[in-house]
């Protein structure tokens, strides 16, 4: 825990700094979820085919889920959620031509989650 999925369209392979944003990410979700940073794991999903406002070209999407354990606040998620999105605005580049649909939730995980390290 916590468990990180990250969403983002083949489009802006280049432009997203993602080891950069995934190492601001952790370090977010320490301060403000009180988790510990040896927990944290991210996991990068390449979408080949996004599809934002009915089909229009030019767009690029990225999308963040974090799974949390239960017992933070409302405002702690969104707290997080804010930063997450600022953090994205910082780590995928402006690519011309394209407008980029950004966007995170921070949700807790059920209560079977279950880890195992080996």
């Amino acid at each position: 825990m916590p468990q990180i999925a990250v969403d983002y369209s083949a489009v802006l392979t280049d432009a997203f700094d993602r080891p950069a944003f995934a190492s601001a990410m952790h370090a977010a979700v320490v301060e403000i979820a009180a988790s510990a940073l040896s927990d944290c794991k991210t996991r990068f999903t390449r979408c080949e085919e996004t599809v934002a406002r009915a089909g229009e070209t030019g767009h690029g999407v990225v999308h963040v889920s974090i799974g949390l354990q239960p017992g933070r606040s409302a405002e702690v998620k969104a707290r997080l959620t804010r930063k997450v999105v600022e953090l994205l605005g910082r780590h995928v580049r402006p690519v011309a031509g394209l407008t980029l649909h950004a966007s995170a939730e921070v949700r807790e995980l059920d209560p079977s989650y279950l880890k195992v390290v080996r």
